[in-house]
């Protein structure tokens, strides 16, 4: 059955592009008021066209171009879009192209890519344009055929009416249906009926990456332009004193600058740069808290022991329960700073004039670096363009606006464009990264086993709010108390990909494998139990998860992982809900030789309704091999505001032969797509953890695995089965 949903001129534009002689759809992300329908020329409507998100325009000969918002980073997000449009339009995907939207504040929301959010925000609107202009589109031959629009069909970018025997392509009809009124009602497909979405689609760009066509921000060139490479000061220091004179000897070197506590060398290319930045002789002295990871020891300490926490969550009577407790288990976790670490380094293009910028480089947040950018010239926010190039990877990284921020500043000060390139160095001495984090746990089981009290404390360094309250097993337990304590460092911190769960999803799924254990219960029924218990009495109200969702993933981890039916393989098991979805996994670990092998790991995800499964799998192997990767052997220590890791030869990261055989399952749960960029992450790291105690009786409580000394003599092996 089909769905009305309604659309008007709060939601919806139709254009007539006189000048091309097609059809211009734009639809309004924000809800408020568009202007009124005109009939504009190409000119026109990029200057005239006013509060849209996206595009879709079908030209005379049946092509249709979609113009995607959303800064692509790998998420899919460029071809997931262009499905959903097409879907409710019948397009012929063959003829639909798909391209890059810059920055533009007025005609799109949520220009942004991060929290795995686009596709949950855009869903329902990118259906409502491509059902819109199919019914525009319908109307207009019913007209010309003079026939009912009920009698006609579409498929695949054509127009029939079976009765007369008539038929045109979408082309033929997209000036006449630029003339009519949009509706304030239209019928979205039944799902079962989907063609496009829900089938394997290639990357639209896939072509141009293999064939190596210009795409990432390090491609960008411009004929003029300067280059520039910019020594930081480490974390806590400040400039004393700079010997630029070898550093200006380098041919090719045109000037070295200070501006804002760094030393910016300009030349006309990269590699001279990265000569002279070595020659640079920068002394520095301390500017606030110049911290080291012997440091960081102490801190969490004082923290968890003495330091006053704020309470996230209270339920019940915690006090009496572990009082009168049979048993209390007690652990603690931590885990380190990470990188980001994307394969593109940062880098951005930025042209100063004087009452105006162009900014062009990988961004996942194009507004706020127009914004940044703005307040950095001092010049109305619209005088300032972004234009976005494909992004080599972000993770978080470039959520943040500091790298556009040197271009622009730099810019100005040498007056003419420049094109700042960060290098591997910079990039893992000069980011943020993601935080360090300790967690204390506790739990109390009653003379049964069924956990009745349950703590965490979480202890973090410029980690905000390191726990997330209101996630599983909160609402199973009748005591909790959470609480969360946070250190203001020099070191700067930003969102890592699935931030905050990312590091708490291991430390909670291998915490309650030990509370499993002691309880002598299986970990997937104990977890089941406990959900049972959230789902029928949910305590302290609404759950901030669907319980019946995350026991669907648990069960099918469960069922297609074989769990606990061959005594030969040891398993761990996790389960995570973060950005909307919910994903189990098991880790499967034979013993050979005396060494444990890591052979394979099943995931169950639950994100509603899947787009494209290419895509899908794509993002669900990811989230595994990035999450296992950092888990195992990721880590960042820090020496006088210095990160000792400074290039791959000792910032170690998983190698292809590491990677395990991955089994991906979804369950169809029907509901509407949620994000997926993200969730696959946060659950391996317990899994592969909870899997070694298995087959070892190692507990693994702080990361990487590699560095503790319960892991020395593992010898643990890798082997796709």
């Amino acid at each position: 059955m089909a769905t009305l949903t309604k659309t008007n001129r709060r939601d919806f534009l139709k254009i007539a592009g006189t000048t091309a002689g097609g059809l211009f759809i734009g639809f309004n992300w924000l809800g408020c008021d568009s202007p009124k329908m005109e009939v504009l020329s190409d000119e026109q409507v990029l200057s005239q066209a006013k509060n849209f998100n996206a595009y879709l325009s079908i030209a005379p000969s049946g092509d249709i171009v979609i113009y995607s918002p959303n800064p692509e980073l790998g998420q899919n997000i460029k071809t997931s879009f262009p499905m959903v449009v097409a879907e409710e339009l019948d397009a012929d995907w063959k003829k639909v192209r798909v391209l890059q939207a810059n920055l533009d504040a007025e005609k799109f929301d949520r220009q942004l890519t991060g929290g795995s959010g686009a596709m949950p925000h855009s869903w329902e609107r990118l259906r409502k344009a491509g059902a819109t202009a199919r019914y525009l589109l319908v109307a207009a031959a019913a007209k010309e055929w003079a026939v009912p629009a009920e009698e006609i069909t579409t498929s695949e970018g054509m127009i029939f009416h079976k009765g007369s025997g008539k038929e045109a392509s979408y082309g033929d009809m997209a000036i006449a249906a630029s003339m009519l009124e949009a509706p304030e009602e239209v019928a979205l497909k039944d799902k079962k009926d989907f063609k496009i979405i829900g089938t394997p689609v290639k990357n639209v760009d896939s072509r141009a990456i293999y064939t190596g066509k210009p795409l990432y921000g390090l491609d960008f060139y411009r004929e003029g332009m300067l280059h520039a490479m910019v020594q930081r000061p480490p974390f806590g220091m400040k400039i004393k004193s700079v010997d630029d004179a070898e550093a200006k000897a380098v041919t090719g070197v045109s000037d070295v600058l200070t501006f804002d506590n760094n030393v910016a060398v300009i030349g006309n290319s990269t590699w001279p740069l990265m000569k002279a930045k070595k020659l640079l002789k920068v002394e520095y002295e301390p500017d606030g808290s110049v911290e080291s990871t012997s440091d960081h020891d102490r801190i969490f300490r004082e923290m968890l022991d003495t330091g006053k926490a704020e309470e996230r969550r209270k339920d019940g009577n915690v006090e009496i329960a572990f009082k009168n407790a049979a048993q209390v288990i007690k652990a603690e976790y931590q885990c380190p700073f990470l990188s980001h670490s994307p394969m593109e380094p940062m880098n951005f293009f930025a042209h100063v004039k004087e009452n105006s910028a162009e900014l062009i480089g990988p961004t996942q947040t194009p507004d706020r670096a127009a914004s940044s950018a703005a307040e950095i010239l001092g010049i109305p926010k619209e005088n300032i363009t972004v234009e976005i190039t494909r992004l080599g990877g972000g993770f978080g990284r470039r959520l943040r606006a500091d790298y556009a921020d040197e271009a622009v500043k730099i810019s100005k000060l040498i007056n003419a464009p420049v094109k700042v390139t960060w290098s591997r160095e910079d990039d893992l001495t000069g980011g943020a990264y993601r935080p360090a984090v300790r967690y204390r746990f506790e739990a109390a089981l009653d003379g049964d086993g069924n956990m009745i009290g349950y703590k965490l404390k979480g202890a973090g360094i410029n980690a905000g709010n390191s726990t997330r309250e209101n996630n599983f097993p909160s609402g199973a337990v009748e005591n909790v108390l959470i609480e969360s304590i946070d250190h203001k460092s020099t070191i700067t911190t930003n969102a890592w990909r699935a931030p905050i769960t990312n590091f708490l999803a291991y430390a909670e799924q291998s915490f309650l494998d030990e509370v499993a254990l002691a309880a002598k219960k299986d970990p997937v029924e104990f977890r089941l139990a406990l959900l049972e218990k959230a789902k029928t009495n949910p305590v302290g109200g609404d759950l901030g998860y669907d319980a019946d969702r995350m026991i669907g993933v648990i069960k099918t981890a469960a069922d297609k992982s074989n769990w606990g039916k061959n005594p030969t393989i040891s398993q761990g098991f996790s389960v995570y809900f973060s950005h909307r979805t919910y994903v189990a996994q098991v880790a499967d670990i034979e013993m050979e030789n005396g060494s444990p092998v890591l052979k394979k790991i099943t995931a169950a995800t639950d994100c509603g309704m899947v787009i494209n499964p290419t895509g899908a799998n794509h993002q669900v192997r990811g989230g595994i091999v990035d999450g296992m990767g950092h888990a195992m052997y990721g880590n960042l220590t820090f020496e006088n505001g210095l990160p000792t890791q400074k290039n791959f030869d000792k910032y170690r990261l998983i190698r292809m032969k590491e990677v395990p055989q991955i089994d991906v399952h979804y369950v169809d749960s029907g509901f509407d797509p949620t994000g997926l960029g993200e969730p696959a992450l946060p659950p391996t790291g317990g899994a592969v953890a909870n899997a070694i105690y298995k087959a070892t009786e190692r507990r693994l409580r702080t990361q990487p695995f590699i560095e503790q000394k319960e892991f020395e003599d593992l010898n643990l092996v890798i082997k796709r089965s």
